[in-house]
C-alpha cells in the first residue's frame, strides 16, 4: 500500500549520518577540507554538531536528512571547523578571505550609530572569539563551534557583528543608568564595575517574533500558487518528488521554483523588517538569523488552507 504524501518513515539523525557514508565522502570532497588539513572524522563530526542542531526535536525522514545536507554550506562548514582546529592553513585562508569583508560589514552596522562604535574595532574584536583562547588552548570555546552551515559563513559573520554591535550598545545604556549625580559610576550588586555578558539574546524571542509577523505578512503578498509550493514543501513536509506529482512538474523544476519563490519570500520580509518603526540594519540581521537557525516555527498556523495540515500535522520546520 503506497504511503500517503508526507508520510516518510523517520529515524534518528545521528543513525542516518552513519548510514550515509557515500554521501558524507561526496561532500568531504566538495569542501577543500583535505586542503585544510581536516579529516574526514573530523569533518564528520562538524556535520554531526550540524544536523543535531538542525533536527533537535527528534526524528526526521531520510529523504529530509539528504536534502539538509545538500544545502549545507559544506567548504564553508569544513573552514571553520578546521580553524577550530588549530589548522594554520586554515585561518591563513579565513583571513585572507574574511578581513576586508568583516570591516566593510562592520562599517555598514555601525553606520548611522550614536553609540560610538568603531567599524574596525567592532570588526577585528571577535578574532580573539574566533579563535577561542582559554587557559592557553585555543580551540575550545571557539565561536565557530556555533556555526553549522546552514548559511554561508559570511552570513553568519555579519550577524556575529550585529549581535556584538548591539550588545555594546545595551551595554553603554547600562553604564550610563550607573551614573549617579556626581557623574561617579555605582558600583554593581556584587560590588564590580562591570556588566555581566550572556551567551543567550535575551532578545531573541522578540526578534523572532518581527520575523514571523513580517513573514505573515509577506506570505499574503505572494501568489496562491507560490504559497501552495510552500505549503506543500514546509507545512506537509512533502518531498520534491511528491510536489512534483501533484503539481505536474519535474523534480528539477519544483527545486528551482522553490528557490525563486524563497528568494522573493526573503526580499518581501526585509522589506516588511524595513518597515517597521525604530529597527535598525542590525536588529533586522538577527530577526533573519535567529528564525533561520533551529527556532521552531510552526508552518501550519501560517497557512489557512483547509488542508494545510493532513499530512506532517505534529511537525514544525523553520522556513
Amino acid at each position: 500500500m503506497p504511503r500517503p504524501p508526507g508520510e516518510n518513515p523517520s529515524h534518528d539523525p545521528a543513525t542516518l549520518l552513519a548510514q550515509s557514508a557515500e554521501l558524507v565522502e561526496g561532500l568531504y570532497g566538495q569542501s577543500n577540507a583535505e586542503g585544510w588539513g581536516l579529516s574526514r572524522a573530523q569533518f564528520c563530526s562538524g556535520l554531526g554538531r550540524s544536523v543535531q542542531r538542525r533536527f533537535a526535536e527528534g526524528l526526521c525522514s531520510p529523504e529530509r536528512f539528504e536534502e539538509y545536507l545538500q544545502t549545507l554550506y559544506v567548504e564553508d562548514l569544513a573552514l571553520a571547523c578546521a580553524c577550530m582546529a588549530g589548522s594554520e592553513r586554515a585561518w591563513e585562508s579565513f583571513i585572507g578571505q574574511y578581513r576586508g569583508y568583516l570591516r566593510a560589514s562592520a562599517g555598514a552596522i555601525t553606520k548611522g550609530s550614536r553609540g560610538g562604535t568603531d567599524a574596525q574595532e567592532l570588526a577585528d574584536s571577535i578574532y580573539a572569539e574566533l579563535f577561542g583562547l582559554a587557559d592557553g588552548k585555543r580551540g575550545e570555546h571557539s565561536l565557530f563551534r556555533y556555526f553549522h552551515g546552514r548559511s554561508s559563513l559570511k552570513t553568519w559573520l555579519r550577524t556575529i557583528l550585529a549581535q556584538r554591535h548591539i550588545d555594546r550598545l545595551r551595554e553603554n545604556r547600562r553604564w550610563e543608568s550607573l551614573e549617579g549625580e556626581d557623574g561617579e559610576l555605582k558600583q554593581t550588586v556584587d560590588g564590580r564595575e562591570r556588566v555581566a555578558h550572556t551567551e543567550v539574546d535575551p532578545h531573541r524571542e522578540r526578534y523572532v517574533g518581527l520575523f514571523v509577523t513580517a513573514l505573515t505578512e509577506s506570505l499574503a503578498a505572494l501568489e496562491a500558487g507560490d504559497r501552495q509550493r510552500l505549503q506543500y514543501y514546509y507545512a506537509r513536509q512533502m518531498t520534491m518528488a511528491e510536489i512534483g506529482k501533484k503539481l505536474g512538474e519535474h523534480e528539477a523544476t519544483v527545486s528551482r521554483n522553490l528557490e525563486r519563490v524563497r528568494g522573493e519570500l526573503r526580499v518581501g520580509v526585509e522589506n516588511q523588517l524595513r518597515g517597521k518603526p525604530g529597527l535598525s540594519e542590525a536588529e533586522i540581521l538577527l530577526s533573519l538569523q535567529y528564525a533561520g537557525e533551529d527556532v521552531p516555527i510552526d508552518l501550519r498556523k501560517l497557512f489557512p488552507e483547509k488542508d494545510a495540515g493532513k499530512a506532517g500535522e505534529q511537525r514544525k520546520e523553520p522556513l
